[in-house]
């Protein structure tokens, strides 16, 4: 063994630790990504199935509002050759014991009672999360709807203006108005409104009213049978 190769020697066992604890490393770097990426990929599956839930909602949504339209028409044709329906049970004549409650728009269309609150009221512009103040309001709602209209079924159907979605982050019209009656629909059954009795709908900006904030609304249909 030459001189110069001494060095070497002595130092050659210090290496293979060294080596060792650099595989481990680069591997468990390695195992580290794999388990980040999976994840990630967890995560997104989950997003996507989460979109596709609500984008075959808001479709039930749609057909159930173009049920609505017709069951209206119908109503709207009977009342007008006298021989509209009955009010919905518990409801009296001339009152339908949402008179009086803030922010709240009642008609009535033979048997159907239609509460709007504007969207304004309910939502800070292109949000779907209520107002604190706004459930004021729907503590009432859901009273009434509870106390006269108990079985009767009921229709959250949102509706927005007709300016186009530029910087909310939702795809549409109808997607924000989905959102939002989704919104109003998640508080009643917070108050004890029973899911079962409920249909979520949006009509986007379909159905504009004289100004852009009364378009803005979400409305609370009940007595449809």
């Amino acid at each position: 063994m030459t001189s110069h190769e001494r060095p070497f020697m002595r130092f050659r066992p210090l290496l293979l630790p060294l080596v060792v604890a650099g595989v481990a490393l680069l591997c468990g770097c390695d195992q580290k990504s794999k388990d980040e990426t999976a994840l990630l990929t967890t995560e997104n599956s989950a997003l996507r199935d989460e979109l596709n839930e609500r984008n075959r909602a808001l479709e039930a949504s749609e057909n159930e509002r173009r049920n609505l339209a017709i069951r209206l028409s119908e109503a709207e044709r009977m009342a007008q050759s006298g021989g509209g329906a009955a009010a919905p049970s518990g409801a009296r004549t001339g009152s339908t014991g949402f008179e009086g409650i803030m922010d709240a728009d009642v008609t009535v269309i033979g048997g159907q009672v239609t509460v709007a609150v504007e969207g304004d009221v309910l939502f800070d512009s292109g949000r779907a999360t209520l107002k604190p103040a706004a459930k004021r309001s729907l503590d009432q709602i859901a009273s009434v709807l509870n106390s006269r209209y108990a079985g009767q079924p009921i229709i959250i159907e949102g509706h927005t203006d007709t300016d186009p979605i530029r910087r909310s982050g939702f795809k549409s019209n109808f997607h924000l108005g989905f959102e939002r009656a989704w919104a109003v629909s998640e508080y009643l059954v917070s108050r004890g409104v029973a899911l079962s009795r409920m249909t979520i709908a949006s009509a986007g900006p379909n159905e504009p009213r004289g100004t852009k904030a009364q378009s803005r609304r979400v409305e609370v249909i009940v007595g449809t049978q």
